[in-house]
């Protein structure tokens, strides 16, 4: 829970408000960009919501946030409770986003997805009787996605109470030792007709991305959505290979979708013309200015 006496400075005046626990992971800064920014080392209030729906995305980020930085002078129960329903909240097509980031994964986006032949759930949230409660009125969950490492969170306490399989990849088998499936090598496999897993060894060596319907991709942490730049960007630190981190961007190009779903950073939903220019956009300017930049 924020404490109102580590409120930031940068902070507007007004209720809502961001403390020094804050890790800067933007969450709150997907959900509610009108109202949360960027303000040195920190997320901050550059804008006191106003009206229904900035003030619902403003407690959705409050309820997101992985370490409970954000808080407010004076809470409104009813909107409080209508943004805890809110979760998981649709995208598209069956495809959700779960809420309630883990701190284990420093806040990563975790996703949801209704399929008649067993759900699936890309990497983890926090354990909360919520989400538990919206996964079992759903269908429950047959699959655990695991991107990579960094991002199993709370991967064990969800498969134990749905009896459903994990999947990450040998070289990160680590973070998850008893996942009931893992992924060899680096070719893309079929998992049912709809599923694609393709590793993309780089930010980790084990780190792979989940194609559901030649439309969504989901990548962990290996590709995502710059909303000020409007470009896809791949991680330029804390990578495992940088050359083959280039190989894995290089190796969409060889498939169809049109959202990118990431753990960290923005999410997008472009024509798939113009996913592929983006990818093909980032292959260029990593070859231009050296596999480092």
């Amino acid at each position: 829970m924020a404490d109102r006496n580590k409120r930031l400075d940068s902070n507007m005046p007004g209720n809502f408000y961001v403390d020094a626990t804050c890790i800067n992971c933007d969450t709150c800064r997907q959900l509610a960009s009108v109202s949360f920014e960027e303000i040195g080392k920190y997320s901050a209030v550059s804008h006191q919501p106003v009206g229904e729906a900035e003030i619902h995305q403003a407690y959705q980020a409050l309820l997101a946030c992985p370490v409970g930085a954000i808080g407010t002078e004076q809470s409104d129960k009813a909107l409080f409770q209508t943004a805890m329903a809110s979760f998981p909240l649709s995208i598209d097509d069956g495809v959700s986003y779960c809420g309630f980031n883990s701190e284990k994964s420093f806040g990563a986006n975790s996703f949801f997805i209704e399929h008649p032949d067993g759900n699936w759930l890309i990497d983890s949230p926090r354990y909360l009787m919520q989400l538990v409660e919206a996964f079992e009125r759903r269908g429950g969950i047959a699959h655990i996605f695991l991107t990579h490492a960094d991002d199993v969170a709370d991967s064990d306490r969800y498969a134990a109470h749905f009896g459903a399989k994990r999947i990450i990849h040998r070289a990160d088998v680590g973070a998850a030792p008893a996942a009931e499936q893992i992924i060899d090598g680096e070719e893309t496999s079929r998992v049912g007709s709809d599923f694609q897993i393709i590793p993309v060894p780089g930010h980790t060596a084990g780190s792979m991305a989940l194609l559901y319907r030649e439309m969504f991709l989901f990548t962990g942490d290996h590709l995502w959505w710059n909303s000020h730049t409007k470009l896809l960007e791949a991680p330029t630190r804390l990578i495992w290979n940088k050359a083959a981190l280039l190989d894995s961007i290089d190796k969409l190009l060889d498939h169809r979708f049109e959202w990118v779903l990431a753990g960290h950073g923005d999410r997008v939903h472009l024509s798939v013309e113009d996913m592929q220019a983006q990818v093909q956009a980032l292959v260029t300017r990593r070859h231009r200015r050296g596999i480092s930049s």
